[in-house]
């Protein structure tokens, strides 16, 4: 140590550490009675908003984002607000036209955001180059972000060039977003060395503990010249989160690079933190201590959570392990991508089908087909020819930048949402997720909008309250235990062949399933589906629950086996649903939007 250099910080309580740890849960209202202290702090940032919040707010919190911002810039007016941009992706799961970045960039800047960490899922810096200039233009603050990974087409001297190319388009600073915790103390040193080498640019690390080497990489890149580290406060740190602020504050200490934050005021706020965090206790991770089989699976642990609530969905959670290792090889198959949003989704998505289908690529997600048509942007390695053609078939890959080929799309949106929009912030959000946008801000108008409950987890059983049954939605129990209230949702029931019924059900939001002996008068009840039992070749099933996205054959239609019948969402990914056999549509069973289980016959062909 020898020259003087204040590390500066970004803490990232109020969105990637809850992201991690909590699902994304944290709400609005736990965050503001603490933000005049965490205003006191002096942090470089607070990262606020972005990545999976402005999907949480609006799926499960009912809660608007935009509204969360202004509250958050109003109540932080001393601290830089910093996101997370998925580049040409925003904050959705597909690539959106120039317009709709351009103006997605401009409402955030007005509403309260200094500094944009920007990155794109595959690297490939031809996604960034319209949010960078966006921001720029905004008079805000552009990162360039390199999503960091490892495999044999990554590199050292390929982090470099990415970094120059981002540089050339007018970023002001440079992270290494090390979302899986795949970072080693020593390769850290490494690249920071490269990048500070190359360019002038500040370096910022953002690495994640899963592997239990986060700080350990940060004193290293430290060390090699990085200006910048991202933590967590203590109540929320570590694990798939990040290093403890109070932890790295007390590290640095009276030492050349001493942040000069107060730590007896951070730990003030780690104390609220802490008694927050019980709150959300039913949404807690499965996975908050050291893991070092990231270091093979490559898994990111947001991802493992995901992981374990779809598999625990498909009464398969014991076939974890079989995933994490197919993950690999998938990833393989698609060129190495790093996985992260949407990657991440894409790659765990397919290797879930894989492992349940007892036969790789039998069903193949529309998102994956995309993906090696080349519409999320060039593959850092090759990707496996003969999964190609089975995926596109004679379809031409594309090769130019994905955005090139959507037209304009903001007045086509505009005229969709129509007058459930009262601002442009609206539009925007129906943009990012288009059904259940359009539903939030119907709710909103009808005054309907309902948040999940955080309740504390039932001691002993209760009784089922009195059901509501709608068109299309689940069965609804209100179940009284001690006083509280629990809202269980059964969405479906199958036989498995074990003379006995499984019950696919989420309590306050969670996924489980319940198994059960039928009773005479019970058998054939559906728990909120009355569709039997698929049983010839010409019952259209799925083997995964999920949402119907759409159905492509009416009554009377002819189709060929092997054709595309159905498209349905499980996991926030889309597949379709093909017909076993050649004949004729006799009965179609089931509308968009409809919740469907295993083994339910959805269509059936003669």
């Amino acid at each position: 140590m020898s020259t003087t250099r204040k590390i500066t910080v970004t803490d990232t309580i109020l969105r990637d550490a809850h992201q991690s740890l909590l699902a994304t849960r944290m709400r609005t209202e736990d965050m503001l009675p603490i933000c005049d202290k965490l205003d006191q702090v002096g942090y470089w940032s607070l990262e606020v908003w972005g990545g999976a919040t402005f999907d949480a707010c609006v799926r499960f919190l009912k809660e608007d984002p935009w509204e969360r911002l202004r509250q958050l810039r109003e109540a932080l007016p001393n601290t830089r607000l910093q996101m997370l941009l998925r580049g040409q992706n925003l904050l959705g799961y597909r690539h959106y036209s120039d317009d709709v970045v351009k103006a997605f960039v401009a409402k955030t800047a007005e509403n309260g955001i200094d500094v944009y960490r920007i990155f794109d899922a595959m690297n490939d810096v031809r996604n960034l180059e319209t949010s960078i200039k966006a921001v720029k233009d905004a008079g805000k603050h552009a990162q360039g972000t390199l999503a960091y990974t490892t495999s044999p087409v990554h590199n050292v001297q390929g982090y470099v060039a990415q970094a120059k190319a981002m540089a050339a388009m007018g970023i002001d600073s440079i992270a290494i977003k090390d979302m899986a915790g795949l970072l080693t103390p020593f390769a850290t040193a490494e690249l920071v060395t490269a990048l500070k080498a190359e360019l002038s640019l500040p370096v910022f690390i953002h690495s994640h503990d899963t592997a239990g080497m986060a700080a350990m990489c940060q004193i290293k890149a430290i060390e090699a010249g990085a200006d910048h580290i991202d933590t967590a406060i203590s109540s929320m740190a570590w694990g798939t989160s990040h290093p403890g602020t109070e932890s790295m504050v007390a590290a640095l200490k009276g030492t050349p690079y001493d942040t000069g934050l107060d730590l007896a005021l951070l730990q003030e706020i780690g104390m609220y933190f802490h008694a927050v965090r019980k709150k959300y206790h039913q949404f807690e991770s499965e996975f908050t201590g050291v893991d070092t089989r990231v270091q093979v699976n490559q898994v990111p642990g947001g991802m493992m959570s995901n992981l374990a609530n779809q598999l625990k969905e498909q009464n398969a959670l014991n076939r974890i392990q079989e995933v994490f290792e197919e993950i690999p090889r998938v990833r393989a198959d698609l060129g190495f991508p790093p996985l992260v949003t949407p990657t991440s989704q894409i790659v765990g998505t397919q290797a879930v089908f894989n492992v349940l289908a007892g036969e790789r690529y039998k069903t193949i997600t529309n998102e994956v087909k995309l993906y090696l048509q080349g519409r999320y942007g060039q593959a850092p390695g090759q990707v496996d020819a003969d999964l190609q053609r089975r995926a596109i078939g004679n379809e031409q890959v594309i090769d130019v930048r994905p955005a090139d080929l959507i037209k304009p799309e903001m007045d086509k949106l505009r005229a969709e949402v129509g007058s459930l929009a009262q601002s442009e912030e609206d539009v925007l959000t129906y943009a990012m997720f288009p059904d259940m946008g359009r539903k939030f801000l119907e709710e909103r108008a009808a005054g309907t909008l309902k948040p999940e409950e955080l309740l504390p987890v039932p001691s002993v059983s209760g009784a089922p309250g009195k059901p509501m049954v709608e068109d299309g939605a689940p069965t609804e129990f209100i179940i009284d235990v001690h006083g509280e209230s629990y809202r269980v949702d059964i969405t479906g029931v199958s036989v498995k062949g074990d003379g006995k019924r499984h019950f696919y059900l989420s309590l306050d939001g969670m996924p489980e399933e319940a198994v059960f002996e039928p009773l005479n008068s019970f058998a054939g009840s559906g728990g909120g589906s009355q569709r039997k039992q698929a049983s010839q070749p010409g019952h259209v099933t799925t083997n995964m629950p999920g949402n119907v996205v759409d159905v492509l054959v009416q009554v009377g239609d002819t189709v060929k086996a092997g054709q595309a019948v159905l498209v349905s969402e499980a996991m926030k990914m889309e597949s379709e649903i093909q017909a076993a056999i050649g004949g004729t549509v006799k009965a179609v069973n089931v509308a968009k939007g409809d919740r469907v289980n295993p083994g339910e016959i959805l269509i059936e062909i003669e």
